[in-house]
């Protein structure tokens, strides 16, 4: 092997939950490095969530990005001039990312007030197994079910 393999980094719990994945979700909100501000808007959606749903915010959260991770996806294959979509499984920080994206991707697409309302009802959607994140993960699914036949090609 020509090349080190990259190494995970520690990452740094969030302060007021003592949570890595609510940081790594902090993380990807974030613009232009307004990290407090990224948190703000998060724990705002905790507390519309827990508002709306009498139930605890970073539960609802929690139980969103794991309905939203998916297991399998497609990824492209050339073989001999050709090319295959092969279904393969995802590794576990891959899926999560890919949830987080799909979250916030699907939640600022809504037509609400502010991001912080977006998130919430995304957050509550997905954790009752609905929602517009929910449905891309049963379309990648869907599209790795539908390409089983070329899964002899993964290597």
């Amino acid at each position: 092997m020509r090349k080190k393999r990259a190494t995970t980094r520690h990452r740094t719990p969030d302060p007021k939950f003592n949570d890595v994945l609510v940081s790594e979700f902090v993380n990807n909100i974030m613009k232009n490095g307004k990290k407090h501000t990224a948190r703000r808007i998060l724990y705002d959606a905790f507390g519309i969530i827990e508002e709306r749903t009498k139930a605890v915010g970073l539960d609802v959260f929690k139980k969103a990005v794991s309905n939203t991770r998916p297991v399998l996806e497609v990824k492209a294959r050339r073989v001999g001039g050709a090319t295959y979509q092969v279904p393969t499984e995802v590794r576990g920080g891959r899926s999560t990312a890919l949830a987080i994206r799909w979250l916030i991707g699907y939640a600022s697409g809504r037509k609400e007030r502010s991001m912080a309302h977006k998130l919430a009802s995304e957050f509550i959607a997905a954790s009752n197994g609905e929602g517009s994140s929910i449905k891309k993960k049963e379309e990648t699914h869907r599209m790795a079910e539908a390409n089983k036949a070329f899964a002899h090609f993964k290597w």
